[in-house]
């Protein structure tokens, strides 16, 4: 009876193993699956990419987070005297599915009057040091081109009239910021534009370019867009 027992559990622990290979096995298959879909054969070769997310961000709601976050903190550049509204937080080299970061390490050194020139558009200095090592060195170009390409590529965006001096704070839905850039900018889809939050205010709205500054759907960015209902957009200081 004890040797019945005994086989008995050996047939047991040999079925369990059995199960518990087979799902490590299947896990494996399935993560090397998942990350076959998100890593692209081109990761952070510079200048190898699909299309650009131009992101323009709402500066009041850059700043009363910030300020939320260390309110005795000095505040940044952008959050200072002059006010300001939709500003480029950035022009991102993508994948159709990802994107490349961090491409050159260490990046290319700056020169500090490319900085100095980018402040009407992007005004932080710490912001454009970022986005030039972050994403900047993924463009494949220098620093002065990879800039005009941030300049021109503003230049297509026309921001609607109602958001240029918002004076006061408002509640809006996604979908009214979105249709809004759709009807102040002719032949731009829908599926080219995608408004972005945090838990409660508009931060930012990203469009989808193609290399020659062209708008195109971009499923995945859009996938991502603010889900919620109603959100807060911050009115422009001193309004």
């Amino acid at each position: 009876m004890i040797g019945n027992r005994l086989q008995r559990a050996a047939q047991t622990a040999a079925i369990t193993f059995s199960f518990v290979f087979l799902f490590a096995v299947v896990a494996l298959a399935q993560g090397a699956a998942g990350q076959s879909r998100t890593q692209d054969p081109r990761q952070n070769a510079p200048g190898q990419f699909d299309y650009y997310v131009l992101a323009l961000s709402w500066s009041p709601s850059y700043c009363e987070a910030s300020q939320e976050r260390a309110p005795t903190r000095a505040p940044d550049q952008q959050c200072g005297g002059r006010p300001f509204a939709f500003v480029v937080h950035g022009l991102w080299p993508q994948y159709e599915q990802g994107f490349p970061a961090f491409c050159q390490v260490p990046a290319p050194r700056l020169d500090r009057t490319i900085v100095g020139s980018m402040l009407d558009l992007m005004p932080s200095p710490r912001l454009i040091f970022h986005e030039w090592d972050r994403h900047g060195t993924c463009s494949g170009l220098s620093a002065n081109a990879f800039f005009e390409t941030v300049r021109k590529a503003r230049a297509v965006m026309k921001i609607p009239a109602d958001y240029l001096d918002l004076d006061k704070p408002i509640m809006v839905s996604p979908d009214d910021v979105a249709e809004a850039f759709v009807k102040a900018n002719p032949g731009l889809p829908r599926g080219a534009i995608a408004v972005a939050c945090d838990s409660k205010r508009l931060s930012e709205v990203r469009v989808c370019l193609a290399k020659d500054f062209s708008f195109r759907d971009c499923a995945e960015v859009t996938r991502r867009a603010c889900k919620s209902d109603k959100i807060a957009m911050p009115a422009v200081r001193g309004g």
